[in-house]
């Protein structure tokens, strides 16, 4: 039986300025090698889940474990084993692709040699080599979502997190990110993947959880919850769970 990668323990939040909670109760578990699919409405708690799962956020009012280890904020050790890929660019523009991957190779400890190779297979995996040295605030949508993409995988993660990963690309430009991270997941790396790009979605992830209103109303196989929710497609199902009415 895989490890478990990540889990989740009576996982509460509240913002300060919140009433009522943002996450409530939330219990998951992420074995290791398994692609895993977070999804819910605008709102429903998503990002908030994923910047605690990473850091971004202090876990105070349950628990997370990474690899059977307490999730400690600022742990070198743990920062080695996780990657972020947010929605947001996490790169400097005024830098180029090498110098981004410099800067973030040695952020995550790497010597100069490590940062050398990585740096040349992930540019050269992704298409950018023709781009190395020019600023990164020059390049379009798609060439920023790669570089965001490397950032996030330079240290070898064992578990990747991807908010949104190929927001606002052409569909090449998809295509190509969706089968790198596909290439990852079969070298061991897990995946923990949340996007509005629902039919994407269903070719990348084995086990998917949604979460409405900061609860977990559904944690399974796609295909079983397809089955026992008499759908044909993820979108069904998401409409089916959460609902048709707008979303603030």
């Amino acid at each position: 039986m895989n490890e478990i990668a990540l889990n989740i323990s009576n996982l509460s939040f509240k913002y300060p300025s919140q009433l009522n909670g943002c996450l409530d109760n939330i219990n998951l578990s992420v074995k290791s090698g398994e692609k895993f699919g977070l999804f819910g409405p605008n709102g429903a708690g998503k990002s908030t889940l994923i910047n605690l799962l990473t850091g971004v956020l202090s876990c105070k009012n349950g628990s997370i474990e990474i690899f059977g280890e307490p999730k400690v904020n600022k742990s070198k050790s743990q920062n080695a084993v996780l990657g972020f890929v947010p929605q947001d660019f996490s790169f400097y523009n005024e830098l180029s692709p090498k110098e981004n991957l410099f800067f973030y190779g040695a952020l995550y400890g790497l010597n100069k040699k490590q940062i050398n190779t990585r740096t040349t297979e992930l540019l050269d995996i992704l298409g950018l080599m023709d781009v190395i040295n020019k600023p990164v605030g020059q390049f379009s949508g798609g060439m920023k979502r790669r570089v965001n993409l490397a950032i996030g995988v330079i240290h070898q993660p064992k578990i990747l997190f991807l908010d949104e990963p190929t927001v606002g690309v052409d569909i090449q430009t998809r295509h190509a990110i969706i089968s790198y991270l596909l290439d990852l997941n079969n070298s061991g790396t897990t995946l923990v993947y949340t996007s509005h790009q629902l039919s994407e979605a269903e070719s990348l992830c084995d086990k998917i959880a949604m979460i409405d209103d900061g609860k977990i109303i559904v944690h399974d196989t796609l295909s079983n919850l397809l089955i026992n929710h008499n759908q044909n497609d993820l979108e069904g199902l998401f409409l089916n769970l959460t609902g048709k009415a707008y979303r603030n």
